[in-house]
């Protein structure tokens, strides 16, 4: 590809094709999509073809099927190659190019290419970070943001020619069909485990309590105002991945620890590094001699699902720690323990290796896209 760095005062993205001459011609959205008013009954719908804002993925990353539709009504109605974007919290980076015909909900925008640029090319222009931020600027709510559709159809755009058009969106696509790929075989190995884990750490002769086995220990809250977005320690709270970082911690490497409230509660992770434990978070500490560490992280891992129902309270639900040590733990012999515990971090560090691979792909395809257009 070419280097456009010394062409910045013409229409022309960084990144060209070599082959591609001449400047872009600037266009507004609404130029480039047609106004849906198409209707279509729920009846004539099922969950395989209803789209809502609930079942399109966020991250760009496609649709699920549908958990349920509503009765005898009437709903947008959309066609294979229409683009949806959910308009509720925008930045959550809902957007799907339809595979099939359906039917949608009134807080999904479909876009209709108006046939003066490539389907796929306007797919790219839509879904795309520089999108999205743009749409936010006219944003109205705070809880529940919603773009603005006539602010959101003056978004400009620039076109190179359809040539053009096609080969860039070629080439994104199929840099789209690798990162699904590897989305797949992602899905693969955590199924694997999953299986695994339920198959060899069901049975034991020996049982005991959590509460007998190990000290749970509650973390301390770090002022939201001392949280560092880049910091040599990340904090664990309530969520599945940290709240942010601090520099300084409270909790040593190789450590298990579950989140105590907040909607991920219940969540269990082992710390492969030192971390500040927060409010929010239980570490198990001095885990009696009769258990390996992991072995425990992975029996537990295994009831994520048990363990997050034992969550009590609607506002701001949580995980009351004489529940935690009620758990009733198997106690297999300690050299079986280290057998299941090898076998389980293979597979765990090989969905750890192809994640990695995937975040690279993702961070490519930004830059891409951050540089192929205008």
């Amino acid at each position: 590809m070419a280097n456009n760095n010394n062409t910045k005062n013409l229409n022309v993205p960084n990144l060209r094709f070599p082959e591609f001459k001449g400047e872009w011609k600037k266009k507004h959205l609404s130029e480039l999509v047609g106004d849906i008013k198409d209707r279509i009954s729920t009846s004539s719908l099922s969950v395989d073809n209803y789209v809502s804002t609930e079942n399109i993925l966020q991250n760009f990353q496609g649709v699920t099927l549908a958990t349920s539709l509503p009765h005898n009504t009437n709903v947008t109605a959309f066609r294979k190659d229409d683009i949806l974007f959910s308009n509720i919290r925008p930045y959550l980076k809902k957007i799907w190019y339809a595979s099939y015909d359906g039917g949608c909900s009134t807080d999904v925008f479909v876009f209709r290419n108006s046939g003066m640029c490539s389907a796929m090319f306007l797919y790219h222009l839509i879904a795309n970070d520089k999108f999205i931020n743009y749409v936010m600027l006219g944003t109205k709510g705070t809880k529940m943001p919603r773009g603005d559709k006539q602010q959101i159809i003056q978004y400009v755009v620039y076109l190179p020619s359809k040539l053009e058009q096609n080969k860039i969106a070629t080439f994104l696509s199929l840099l789209d069909s690798r990162i699904e790929a590897q989305i797949k075989i992602i899905e693969k190995y955590k199924s694997l485990i999953k299986g695994i884990r339920y198959y060899i750490l069901e049975e034991s002769t020996h049982y005991n309590y959590l509460g007998n086995l190990c000290d749970i220990i509650k973390g301390h809250q770090v002022n939201l105002d001392n949280l560092l977005k880049h910091g040599k320690y990340y904090v664990m709270n309530g969520g599945t991945q940290p709240s942010g970082y601090y520099n300084s911690y409270n909790t040593n490497a190789g450590t298990i620890s579950i989140s105590e409230g907040g909607n991920s509660c219940g969540y269990v992770q082992y710390n492969k590094e030192n971390f500040w434990s927060g409010g929010h978070c239980y570490t198990l500490q001095n885990i009696k001699g009769e258990l390996t560490e992991k072995y425990l992280y992975h029996y537990l891992k295994s009831n994520e699902k048990m363990i997050m129902a034992l969550r009590v309270g609607s506002g701001l639900p949580n995980i009351q720690k004489k529940d935690l040590m009620s758990l009733r733990i198997p106690i297999p012999a300690k050299e079986n323990q280290k057998k299941i515990s090898c076998l389980l971090d293979s597979i765990e560090d090989k969905i750890s290796v192809e994640t990695n691979v995937m975040t690279k792909f993702m961070q490519q395809k930004q830059y891409l896209l951050a540089n192929l257009f205008i």
